[in-house]
């Protein structure tokens, strides 16, 4: 390409420009005028140069990213159905949750050759996983077990600690692809993004200490994307970045991470739930920039109704026209060279590696969660949220701002769409998934 018409201008410096801008704000503070300070501690400038890039090279996955569809396992036959549908209307991807152990069998049938298969698996039964890798291709099947991340949310272990590692020991010995990071948990609860990725890292560090850096090869991580644009796009580039330098320590060989990820559900709303479709689309745009390998977009109604197939249409559509419309078929690398996001990719990087060698230096991740800081570091960060919410410095579309008032949902629910009360024991303080709007909703609901 020539350069004759870039050469006709001399380059300008940051200093320069933020000379000129000084000038133009007459007499203002540059600081207090321009400067903003986020969640993360992380200062947003009012312009970026390629002073602010760092060069860092991020493995990112060399092919588009894959398009997956949920399905529950409630019978096998039905199930097969609706993933063999999914899979002809575009979806390239399966994830299958179930709660107790199936028939692969019939689940399977007919399925293509090489389809990447995801296993979310509410239960920990050794025998069956082992026997449902074998019977799979085990490169391309994902069993997304996490005890770790089970024990956060739930508050206990699945049996006990003993034996969950005894378990899972006997899964790894035999099983590819067979430990998952279910760092969608910490977003959905209302963790920062320095937090998600601290908390990320300082898990997955509880397995490799226990299991040694062999098993690294066998994890893979679950992210959740919310609205925050760009620094969704750069939180998970970031974790690539902090994922090769916890390999570096092990002395492990350096491998591109497997990113699963789906849009949030915290800031999805139950009135004027159409604006969810916006919401997810801007979310998955974030993921495909971000470098996930799979993305499973959500149903604008995901948390009212039960699963319907025009639902399931319109999200898989969604990503069909990003990946296909939309020039988003290979995009992962888009964000390279973008200055803003580099330099917060890069400062989130460095705020997370922090707080991750604090939590080391405390006892680790599963000593912290018994004491109960990670949760009340969850819980400040997410009380801070649904400040700015209530203040209306966080805006949700329709239901803070430009409330549609003859809009009525009490008749349409399917599903109870709010956190529901467990009284059970438990071990530790769990980690509760919650979303923004809930307290609002329910008054809304209770003056219809």
């Amino acid at each position: 390409m020539n350069n004759f018409l870039f050469d006709e201008f001399e380059p300008v410096s940051a200093a320069t420009w933020k000379q000129k801008i000084q000038v133009d704000l007459k007499g203002a503070d540059y600081n207090d005028t321009l400067l903003s300070k986020t969640n993360e501690g992380i200062t947003i400038k009012p312009f970026y140069t390629k002073e602010d890039r760092s060069n860092t090279t991020i493995q990112l996955p060399k092919e588009g990213f894959n398009i997956c569809q949920t399905i529950f396992i409630d019978d096998e036959k039905i199930a097969n159905s609706l993933a063999l549908d999914a899979l002809k209307r575009g979806a390239n991807t399966i994830q299958f949750k179930a709660s107790k152990s199936f028939n692969p069998k019939p689940l399977l049938r007919d399925f293509p050759g090489k389809t990447i298969l995801y296993f979310n698996l509410s239960f920990l039964d050794a025998d069956f996983i082992t026997e449902l890798s074998e019977f799979c291709d085990d490169n391309n099947t994902f069993i997304q077990t996490d005890i770790i991340g089970n024990l956060a949310e739930s508050g206990n272990w699945f049996i006990n600690l003993k034996e969950d590692h005894n378990q899972l020991k006997q899964i790894v010995e035999k099983a590819n692809n067979c430990i998952t990071i279910s760092a969608d948990l910490y977003q959905n609860a209302g963790a920062n993004c320095t937090q998600q990725l601290s908390y990320a890292l300082a898990h997955t560090n509880e397995y490799l200490n226990h299991f040694g850096k062999d098993v690294a090869s066998k994890i893979s991580f679950n992210f959740a994307v919310g609205s925050n644009y760009f620094f969704e796009i750069a939180k998970l580039r970031a974790f690539r970045i902090l994922w090769n330098s916890l390999l570096n320590e092990y002395d492990a060989p350096n491998q591109t991470a497997h990113i699963f990820t789906q849009p949030s559900l915290r800031n999805k709303t139950l009135y004027d739930y159409n604006v969810n479709m916006l919401r997810t689309t801007s979310e998955c745009m974030s993921a495909i920039l971000g470098g996930s390998n799979t993305i499973c977009n959500v149903a604008y109604d995901e948390i009212y109704h039960k699963s319907n197939e025009f639902g399931e249409r319109i999200s898989r559509n969604q990503l069909l026209i990003l990946q296909q419309e939309s020039y988003f078929q290979e995009a992962q690398t888009f964000a390279n060279g973008a200055y803003y996001i580099e330099s917060i990719t890069n400062q989130l990087a460095e705020k997370a590696l922090a707080l991750f060698k604090n939590i080391e230096k405390a006892g680790g991740f599963l000593k912290q969660l018994k004491e109960g800081t990670i949760q009340r570091k969850i819980n400040e960060s997410a009380a801070k949220e649904e400040d700015n919410f209530k203040a209306n410095k966080t805006v949700l579309l329709g239901t803070n701002l430009q409330i549609n008032t003859a809009d009525k949902m009490k008749q349409n629910l399917e599903l109870y769409p709010f956190v529901k009360q467990r009284n059970i024991k438990t071990l530790i303080t769990p980690i509760v998934r919650k979303r923004l709007a809930e307290t609002v909703e329910k008054e809304r609901l209770e003056n219809e």
